[in-house]
């Protein structure tokens, strides 16, 4: 039998569990682990000229000419991170970064004198002026922002939309016959025609306009409105008049503006009508009596004209 102890192997593994449990800085204790407080490590607490060295490198390294680099303020504590690990901190006094801080980690490797920078970087502070909350990109959409070659995806599980084949209680917008792979994928749901309905009667093209409260009448009676199809043309409707500031947009039935049909109705031109004549009633009128034309030539005596009467008439 070999003169060295053996161990089981239970007792091995419960060694190895205990050593890295040290190891790591926690103690178990009921069956819960606890992490105990990192103290701070002398060396690297009295690393403040190494620590704000690295800071003002750091901030002239990002100094331009328009903008150069501001000093480095005040050290304004530390805190231990790990063992042998400091964070230290710094003031920043460049007007950009108002309530902001250096904050320069410094550790050294164990039974090491030596303590070397880990990392240096810039933090907010609580009065620091941050950029407001990210929002993505479809939640600060807005309309009209979609611009010439932009393109709008569509999310797959948007709740306006519903599949082509699906009853959406619409008859009016159904295909009279479906075929199989024809037709639109994704048409309107009942929750999408809604919204739509809700944002035209209460947009700009709705009854409470301006140009629609000092309207003559409404754009259900005037003759350039056609209606739209299926449960939509109760009440909205697409104006066809060119001179309107509404041509060729969805207009509410109670909308209105100056340009409606039946708005200035132009008179008909007047015209004279053919005169009337009395062939039942007469007049008598006196008239002189008529003599004989040959007669009254052989009265007149004839003149010729003197040569002064034809030089004034061109005759030589």
């Amino acid at each position: 039998m070999s003169p060295l102890r053996q161990s089981s192997p239970a007792r091995s593994t419960g060694a190895r569990s205990a050593g890295a449990a040290r190891s790591s800085g926690t103690a178990r204790s009921g069956g819960t682990a606890r992490r105990r407080t990192p103290v701070v490590d002398p060396a690297c607490a009295e690393a403040v000229d190494l620590a704000r060295e690295a800071a003002q490198e750091v901030a002239a390294a990002g100094a331009t000419d328009r903008s150069p680099s501001a000093p480095v303020g005040d050290h304004l504590g530390l805190r231990a991170e790990g063992d042998r690990v400091v964070t230290h901190y710094f003031a920043c006094l460049d007007p950009a970064y108002r309530g902001w801080h250096w904050a320069v980690t410094v550790t050294r490797a164990a039974r090491a004198k030596v303590v070397t920078v880990s990392e240096c970087a810039l933090l907010p502070g609580e009065d620091a002026l941050l950029a407001p909350e990210w929002v993505p990109w479809l939640e600060r959409l807005r309309p009209g922002d979609l611009g010439p070659g932009d393109l709008l995806p569509t999310a797959t599980d948007d709740a306006r939309l519903a599949p082509g084949y699906a009853d959406v209680g619409d008859a009016g917008d159904q295909q009279m016959q479906w075929e199989l792979g024809l037709g639109r994928p994704r048409v309107l749901s009942r929750e999408g025609r809604a919204e739509a309905a809700a944002r035209w009667y209460d947009g700009i093209a709705g009854p409470r306009a301006p140009i629609a409260a000092s309207a003559p009448a409404q754009c259900s009676t005037c003759g350039f409105y056609v209606p739209l199809a299926g449960e939509l043309r109760q009440m909205f409707g697409v104006c066809a008049n060119e001179y309107a500031p509404d041509d060729g947009r969805v207009v509410s039935a109670d909308h209105g503006c100056g340009a409606h049909s039946e708005a200035v109705v132009i008179p008909p031109a007047s015209e004279h009508g053919p005169p009337v004549l009395d062939e039942v009633g007469y007049d008598i009128v006196k008239v002189s009596p008529v003599r004989d034309t040959a007669d009254a030539s052989s009265e007149a005596p004839s003149e010729a004209p003197s040569e002064e009467e034809e030089e004034a008439l061109g005759h030589s």
